[in-house]
């Protein structure tokens, strides 16, 4: 059996990043994984892990038409792949397994989750 490559916990995040946004591209993608991650991220670690993503066949890229608005420059744009799909479904269940043991342990409880409104 082939053993699957892990992602870790900064793959995990910019691969949910680009899996929540609907135009995704670096920008786009930069703004959701800080978002998702609570914290500040360099732009080009963001750029760096999406080309390592792709180089895993965990997400594909293609480039626009150039746009007026960018000075007429293209923008890179990814989209998920099937591979990236699973691996992130995989790390997803794995995590919530750890949280699961880690409150089952009394160390930590989580706290309710924030609503839209509060």
């Amino acid at each position: 059996m082939k053993k699957q490559e892990t992602l870790g916990q900064f793959e995990q995040l910019v691969l949910a990043a680009v899996s929540t946004v609907d135009e995704a591209y670096g920008i786009t993608i930069h703004e959701a994984a800080e978002k998702l991650g609570r914290r500040p991220l360099k732009l080009g670690a963001i750029y760096a892990t999406l080309d390592r993503l792709e180089d895993k066949g965990y997400l594909r890229s293609w480039m626009t038409e150039a746009i007026a608005e960018r000075g007429g420059r293209p923008k890179r744009c990814y989209e998920i792949e099937t591979k990236g799909k699973h691996a992130l479904k995989e790390s997803t269940e794995t995590a919530v397994r750890i949280h699961d043991a880690v409150v089952r342990t009394g160390l930590w409880k989580p706290r309710k989750a924030k609503t839209e409104t509060g």
